[in-house]
């Protein structure tokens, strides 16, 4: 009820952390917290793949789900790929909810997953979500118009927001590797921020040595890419990484913000930090 009772996609002030995939990886998750402050000190946007390839999504998922409930206007969880019973089913999440609870347990956790919001707007200007961009996203009032609850389909924007990668080696939309959704060029990126008057594009869901790595098109035209394991699938070496997006002094600490269009305010100062821990 409680993501239901905000839309798909999220419109964020700014003095927010942004962290991206943690899967399951629940003593690095608290890592992060101590890096950026426990909520409700600190606002958060996550930007999904909460469960799998590790031993501890339940543990994760459940702090994030708490925290939700508890700050729900402080505190945000996008859905990721892996938040997807089809996916979920095989890469570990089934198979931890089965041995160490129920697979009733494993159902409800779907059913939550199926309710979460897609993407999110921060000032204005920084459009996040997990995955990438879609040759369906024409005006980006169309994410504000997907129906939930709802399954992850194998096409479609909503697929696409969740599954496609950017490419820096390409022009234009590309077939993608994973054998689903697409991938597109740092031509798609400058034309849809252009298009729709945005500063950058933040986003998760591959591995990135650093925990970061940003990637300009031109001057004001980019995309950064925030990856939160330090050790993504126990496999590759990488570091942990958030990134604050901050705004001049405010005397309210919400972040989330539902207003109609004549309301809607100017981004002005920003600054950006990304804070790294090896």
């Amino acid at each position: 009820s409680v993501f239901m009772s905000q839309p798909s996609l999220l419109e964020l002030d700014p003095g927010i952390c942004i962290c991206g995939d943690t899967h399951g990886q629940y003593h690095d998750l608290l890592r992060l917290f101590e890096m950026g402050g426990f909520p409700p000190a600190s606002n958060y946007l996550f930007l999904g793949d909460y469960v799998d390839r590790s031993r501890q999504s339940v543990e994760t998922i459940v702090l994030l789900l708490c925290y939700k409930v508890r700050y729900p206007e402080f505190f945000f969880l996008l859905r990721g790929n892996h938040e997807s019973a089809t996916l979920n089913r095989i890469y570990g999440f089934y198979d931890e909810c089965k041995r160490r609870f129920s697979v009733k347990l494993w159902r409800i956790f779907g059913d939550c997953f199926n309710c979460m919001p897609l993407a999110a707007i921060v000032a204005d200007k920084i459009l996040c979500m997990h995955g990438g961009l879609s040759p369906e996203l024409d005006q980006i009032g169309l994410i504000r118009d997907l129906d939930r609850p709802t399954e992850v389909p194998e096409h479609g924007l909503l697929c696409d927001l969740l599954w496609s990668d950017p490419d820096p080696f390409i022009s234009g939309w590309g077939s993608n590797m994973r054998g689903i959704s697409y991938t597109f060029g740092h031509d798609v990126i400058q034309e849809f921020l252009r298009k729709h008057d945005l500063d950058l594009i933040v986003r998760a869901h591959q591995v990135v040595e650093d925990g970061y790595t940003k990637r300009t098109s031109f001057s004001t035209h980019s995309k950064l890419h925030a990856h939160s394991l330090p050790r993504p699938a126990a496999f590759v070496s990488s570091y942990e990484s958030m990134s604050t997006w901050s705004a001049p002094a405010r005397s309210q600490r919400r972040a989330y913000r539902s207003y109609s269009k004549s309301s809607s305010r100017s981004y002005r100062s920003r600054s950006v930090s990304a804070a790294v821990h090896p």
